[in-house]
């Protein structure tokens, strides 16, 4: 267990800034995911912190202590990556008994053999454990691989998108195999991934990296419901935040496609180039509602369905019982939850709750 500090991080690979002016704080039994696209600069914090890259400006502390002198071995980090890094000719046994047979360890056979079961256990990997590693499914190498990591009980896990070369179903799977093995680790997690949904439901808390800088942090209900710009908005969510251009009349928002939707309370704010943000949950499709759009794609996803509109140059999404009838083509009428739209600057993206 550890609390992780970063300040001041930049890092630059030749003319490439891969990240810029980076604090970052994780709390001691946190599971912390890094969120962001290819070239955001997520594998890079990891590396930086495992010690396998040094910072070109900028601290990092564990437990309160400036590690940047120190490496891996001594910041005693566990690396997990997308890559098994087994050895394919061992078995399972032999390959989770490895780290422990260092010679800084000084582990008896018996403590060995302890350690190695109770982590089989944890991951359901006991049936596996004489196999050798080349015989496993990508979904038990990866478990293995985890346990790999846990095995020594390092201070710190850091992950590097595990799960993405994993099928859907067994993603969903590992998700909650993970998440449950944090807890009762009681352990700090850095979890890096390019999936939202991964990062929804798996983190205590999410930090959303742009372009080498982290543009928010918070908990997945906070970035979710108050994100701090657009880039944000439409980054996480499935499906992503409308955004329509507009602005406010008398009460009522104005979008640039002509429609006109109930907006009480924002008087401050007219007159200004706006973006309404509204997420595809609180759009309504009822009759006689002010909006006019057309069906332009039906998306069933079994307990709801995922309609997208056509309402002037703007396609929007909704999400709607599974029981809805509707045809491609058809006219609809569309309002919104005045209560859950999201104003942001029009020209800066920035969400107006969080403007200074």
């Amino acid at each position: 267990m550890a609390h992780i500090q970063l300040k001041g991080i930049s890092k630059s690979f030749g003319n490439h800034v891969a990240l810029r002016d980076l604090d970052l704080e994780i709390a001691d039994g946190e599971f912390f995911v890094l969120l962001g696209q290819t070239g955001a600069g997520k594998t890079t914090t990891l590396r930086l912190v495992a010690g396998l890259e040094k910072p070109s400006t900028g601290q990092i502390f564990i437990d309160g202590q400036d590690v940047g002198d120190w490496g891996a071995a001594e910041r005693d980090v566990a690396l997990v990556l997308q890559q098994y890094s087994l050895y394919p000719r061992y078995t399972v046994r032999e390959n989770l008994e490895f780290p422990l047979k260092s010679p800084i360890r000084k582990s008896s056979p018996d403590e060995i053999k302890a350690q190695v079961d109770r982590v089989a256990k944890t991951l359901r990997i006991e049936h596996l454990l004489d196999r050798k590693v080349d015989r496993l499914s990508g979904g038990e190498m990866q478990r293995v691989s985890i346990g790999r990591a846990i095995v020594r009980r390092p201070r710190v896990f850091l992950m590097d998108e595990p799960l993405s070369a994993l099928d859907a179903k067994l993603r969903e799977a590992l998700r909650t195999e993970l998440k449950n093995l944090q807890v009762n680790l009681g352990a700090t997690f850095l979890f890096v991934t390019h999936d939202q949904v991964e990062a929804m439901a798996m983190g205590d808390k999410i930090g959303v990296l742009n372009n080498g800088q982290l543009v928010q942090t918070g908990t997945p209900h906070e970035i979710y419901n108050n994100p701090i710009n657009t880039f944000v908005a439409r980054a996480v969510g499935s499906p992503p935040m409308n955004l329509m251009d507009g602005q406010l009349e008398q009460g009522t928002a104005v979008t640039a496609a002509g429609q006109r939707l109930p907006l009480q309370g924002r008087e401050p704010f007219a007159g200004r180039a706006l973006t309404f943000g509204i997420r595809p949950e609180d759009l309504v499709l009822e009759g006689g509602a002010p909006g006019a759009a057309r069906v332009h794609d039906i998306e069933n996803h079994g307990v709801a369905k995922i309609i997208t509109l056509r309402a002037g140059d703007n396609l929007l999404q909704a999400t709607v019982p599974s029981q809805t009838s509707l045809k491609i083509d058809e006219d609809v009428r569309f309002s919104w939850n005045p209560e859950k739209v999201v104003l942001f600057d029009g020209k800066s993206g920035i969400n107006l709750r969080h403007a200074g």
